[in-house]
């Protein structure tokens, strides 16, 4: 389970965020872009993330996961392709081997939401 040690990362992340804001900002969301071909399932980080944030800045932060599909260019066919993941990694046209990902192997927070004093903030791509 290596969502244990990728939340761990997360946390120290935006940890070191928020201690560099004047005011230590109440934190509402973290919002997680994460690709499919990054192995880590979704239940599982949000789970870590709600045992490892409990008594801290975190506790009452909400964990927003979006999820981006596996998408491959094959150069042979010039077109875009979705493997099958654990399946099938070729182009499904010509069956070359997958060489040039795309998009599934994002792991990135997008942004994170706070409040601060009266107003709502967010702090885009850390």
């Amino acid at each position: 389970m290596h969502e244990t040690d990728m939340t761990k990362a997360l946390i120290m992340t935006v940890k070191d965020w928020w201690l560099a804001q004047p005011d230590k900002p109440q934190v509402s969301q973290v919002h997680l872009t994460v690709g499919k071909f990054t192995c880590v399932e979704p239940a599982s980080l949000e789970f870590a993330f709600q045992v490892q944030t409990r008594h801290t800045f975190l506790a009452n932060a909400e964990l927003i996961i979006r999820e981006t599909p596996l998408i491959a260019f094959c150069h042979p066919c010039q077109q875009e392709y979705r493997p099958e993941i654990g399946i099938q990694y070729a182009c499904p046209i010509c069956h070359s081997p997958m060489e040039d990902i795309r998009s599934g192997r994002e792991l990135k927070i997008d942004r994170i939401e706070y409040n601060s004093q009266v107003e709502s903030y967010y702090a885009p791509n850390l």
